[in-house]
This record gives C-alpha cells, sequence and structure tokens, in this order.
C-alpha cells in the first residue's frame, strides 16, 4: 500500500497573564502617578520579557523594571510612571495608554495590556501690552498680547479702565477663545475725552483686564501720554512777540524827533557849489603792453598750461545699508548665522561684534521701493557670507517669539523675507527693523532685557511688538565706523 506523506507544523503555546492595578489613574502636568503591571508566566518554559509604553502619553511614560524573566509559574511586578509635563502639550482629559509586553523566546506573541490615565487641567495665562507707553493728542494705540501656557482652551474678556474715566477703549475682538500654546493679539485703542490745547503733556495710566469665568481678573498696566496742541515753546515765543510788539508801538509814539530848517544854509552852499574850479590834470600812464610770450589759460584748462578739464570725477556714494552690522542697541552685540558657513534654515543669534567675520555683515538690499508703510522701501537682509537672507518660517505673518533664520532669497511680496527700516528720533542712530508679513513686528534678542535673558552670547533673533525699551533697538553700522 502507498504511504502518504504528511507535513508536520510545530505550534509554540505560549500563555501570560497580566493586570494593571489599578486600571484607570489621574494625574497633575507637572507631577506624577504611578500604576503596577502584575503578570505571571503560566507557560511551561522560562522567558524573559521586554516592556514598551504605547500610546499618547509614552512620551512621559517610564517603565521600572525594563525587562523581566520570570521561571514558569512565577509572578512579578514592574511599575509604570506617567510624568506629563506642565505645558500646553500635556493635553488635559482622559487619555488611554498600553504596554507593549515582548516575549524574547517567542517576540511574535506580543500581549499589550490598556489602561486609562487622565490629565487634570490646569490654567495659566499671560499678558503683555505692546507698546506700553503710547503717545498722542487723539488716540493712540497699543496691542495686548495673549498667551495660553496652559492645558486646556482659554476664553476670556477684554476690559480698560483708568482713575478718573479719562479714556475711552476702543476694544477689538473684546472676546477671545486661545487654544492650548496659542497666542491671540488684541487691537486696543485709546481716546482722551478732554483735548490738551497748550501746556505740557500729562500721562494716564490705564489698564487692560483679561477676564477668565471664575478667575481673577489679570491686569495689565499701561501709560497713555498725551501732549498738548501747541507746544509750550510756542506759546511762549508768542507771549514775547506780542511784548515787543507793544513795546516798539509805545516808543513809537512817544518819540517825537526835532525838526530845524536849515533852508538859506543849504541856498548858500548849493551857490558856492554852481561855480568849477578848475583843476591840474594829470598825465596818463602809458599803457603797458601785455608780453607776447605771457601764457594764456584757456577756458576749462586746469592752469598748468595742458588744458585739461578742472572737475575731477565724483566719487561714487557710499551705500549706508551695505556691508553693516546689525548691533542691538541693549546688548551692543551683533547679529550672524549660528552656523559657521551658513545653511538653510540656520538660526541666526547674536555675538561679540567683530568687524573682520565676514558672517557678521549684511547687505539691506531695495527690492519693492515705497511699497512698505509711509512710502518706505522694503528690503531683503542678506548675508555676505553665505548670501542666504533673514526669513520666518512658512509665509505669510509669524507670531512673535517666532526664531529668525537664514533662508534662499526669493525678492517676492508674498513672503515674509521683506523688511523696512524705521529711525527712532532722539535716538542717536537706533532704528525699529519691522518684518511687512507679520504685523510689522520687530527684529528682537529673545529674553527679558530686565531680567537679564538677553545677554549671552549664542541668543537666538526673534520678532516681537516694537517697543523703545528692550532689546529692538538696533545700530546699523559700518565695520569701520561703529559708535
Amino acid at each position: 500500500m502507498r504511504q502518504r506523506a504528511g507535513v508536520r507544523h510545530s505550534v509554540v503555546a505560549v500563555s501570560l497573564w497580566t493586570s494593571l492595578e489599578p486600571a484607570s489613574t489621574t494625574v497633575d502636568p507637572g507631577g506624577s502617578a504611578t500604576v503596577r503591571l502584575r503578570l505571571r508566566n503560566t507557560g511551561d518554559v522560562v522567558d524573559e520579557y521586554r516592556f514598551v509604553p504605547v500610546g499618547a502619553l509614552s512620551p512621559w511614560t517610564t517603565v521600572e523594571p525594563q525587562t523581566l524573566r520570570l521561571y514558569p509559574g512565577t509572578t512579578g511586578t514592574v511599575e509604570l510612571t506617567f510624568a506629563p509635563p506642565r505645558t500646553p502639550d500635556a493635553a488635559a482629559g482622559p487619555h488611554a495608554y498600553g504596554v507593549q509586553i515582548i516575549p524574547t523566546e517567542h517576540p511574535e506573541a506580543t500581549t499589550v495590556p490598556e489602561g486609562n490615565v487622565t490629565v487634570t487641567p490646569f490654567s495659566e495665562v499671560r499678558a503683555e501690552l505692546v507698546p506700553q507707553t503710547v503717545k498722542g493728542r487723539f488716540r493712540g494705540r497699543p496691542k495686548l498680547a495673549v498667551d495660553n501656557f496652559g492645558n486646556v482652551k482659554l476664553t476670556a474678556s477684554i476690559s480698560g479702565s483708568d482713575n478718573g474715566d479719562q479714556l475711552s477703549y476702543d476694544i477689538h475682538p473684546a472676546n477671545v477663545q486661545i487654544e492650548p500654546g496659542r497666542a491671540a493679539f488684541i487691537k486696543t485703542t485709546l481716546k482722551p475725552r478732554q483735548t490738551i490745547w497748550a501746556g505740557a503733556k500729562e500721562s494716564r495710566p490705564f489698564t487692560l483686564a483679561v477676564q477668565r469665568s471664575g478667575a481673577e481678573p489679570l491686569p495689565v498696566q499701561g501709560t497713555y501720554e498725551q501732549p498738548g496742541m501747541m507746544p509750550r515753546w510756542l506759546g511762549v515765543l508768542f507771549s514775547v512777540l506780542v511784548a515787543l510788539t507793544i513795546a516798539f508801538v509805545m516808543i513809537w509814539i512817544s518819540y517825537k524827533p526835532p525838526v530845524n530848517t536849515r533852508a538859506q544854509d543849504r541856498t548858500e552852499e548849493a551857490a558856492a557849489s554852481s561855480v568849477p574850479t578848475p583843476e591840474p590834470s594829470a598825465p596818463k600812464p602809458p599803457a603797458a603792453s601785455k608780453p607776447a610770450d605771457e601764457p594764456t589759460q584757456q577756458p576749462g584748462g586746469d592752469g598748468d598750461g595742458n588744458g585739461a578739464g578742472g572737475d575731477k570725477p565724483k566719487p561714487k556714494p557710499v551705500d549706508p545699508f551695505a556691508g553693516v552690522l546689525l548691533r542691538n542697541g541693549t546688548t551692543q552685540k551683533c547679529v550672524a548665522p549660528v552656523e559657521e558657513q551658513g545653511k538653510v534654515d540656520g538660526e541666526t543669534a547674536q555675538y561679540p561684534c567683530d568687524g573682520a567675520q565676514d558672517r557678521q555683515l549684511w547687505n539691506l538690499e531695495t527690492v519693492f521701493e515705497g511699497k512698505g508703510p509711509g512710502n518706505t522701501d522694503l528690503v531683503q537682509i542678506r548675508n555676505t557670507m553665505d548670501g542666504y537672507c533673514m526669513d520666518l518660517p512658512d509665509q505669510g505673518a509669524a507670531a512673535i517669539r517666532t526664531g529668525v533664520k537664514e533662508a534662499a532669497c526669493t525678492r517676492k511680496m508674498d513672503d515674509n523675507q521683506l523688511w523696512w527700516v524705521e529711525k527712532r528720533p532722539n535716538t542717536n542712530g537706533l532704528h525699529w527693523i519691522h518684518n511687512y508679513a507679520s504685523n510689522q513686528l520687530c527684529l528682537n534678542v529673545a529674553g527679558y532685557a530686565d531680567k537679564g535673558e538677553d545677554r549671552a552670547d549664542g541668543t537666538r533673533i526673534t520678532i516681537f511688538g516694537c517697543q523703545d525699551d528692550g532689546d529692538l533697538e538696533w545700530f546699523l553700522v559700518k565695520p569701520d565706523s561703529q559708535q
């Protein structure tokens, strides 16, 4: 009889019992919570197990120990510790998690026990006026930057107040909803209820309050300076002119010059002068003859007898915005690429000014003449060493504190590589450098100046709301003429 050939299959049975204690837990951002994972080897072979956390909380989950070796019929325990940071990344609410258990002997027999962790909500709001002091005879327009550093959506209303109800407030938008980790800009128009026609300027402190439901208002202090319509010196000058006019009229009225007649004396003098008196005539000197061999200077000559033109070619004017150092008015340090040779998407930072380093030299090249605010020129800021231009991520408006990087120069209006320069009055040469696409925000050194966070070498260059204090004012100087 013919015997039929068969195929033999080898099947390995791996048995494992697991338990999470507790299966659900709660953790506060910035704190930690621990869950125990118990497991028993119910198989008949010795095996070693490796543990890998999975799920949304896996970046903040640690397993101790990371491996466990069990004999058949024995039980072991590992601890899972959840420690989400107190940042907007740790979103509030329930999060499912899992622990992948991988047997070393049979890695294909993986099991994943699952549990649930609830991250508690927290709120953290910061607000800042840009600028803190505004000036205007009829109105001031500060902006309020509100940052949501909590892990839940922020819903708030904005209101304004001052002592004596001297100002009116037009706030847009008056109500905001801000996602975790995001910021919103509130435009505010302040109008004085009275006009100052003459005299010194008046400072009017005011407060913008961020009101959240169930929480104390967050006040932000500012100052509105209102100058008079007519400067004080003009009033003094007008008073002096009026006083001088009155004095001149009084002197003119009171002064009566004496009138004496000398008609006969004048007649006798005229009669005497009518008789001519002969005078001896002096011989005329002979006219001096010009030597024949005396050289004659031709028109347009240089005075040396060679007939060359006397006007020398004028030197080419020096471009004040070519090959300049961008030196911060507060830190006195200069902007340069972080990378030694520069690269696309490379960051920029501040370093001690050294005009001998080409990486610190920039050309402010005009791209669109008169297209900026107030008919200013729009420029691109190109590094003389690597040829890349200052740039912000993506296209369009960028938020405050966005880092300034380098990229290939585009010379396009729809990108955010265009800047315009505003010279600040009474500052001995300081400038604001606005980004045209980003709500006119200004070039800035990261960190708060009053806390000394902006002094270190390598501090990144960002954009921020323009103001006359802080790190937003820059000298544009040639290397050989640093102030």
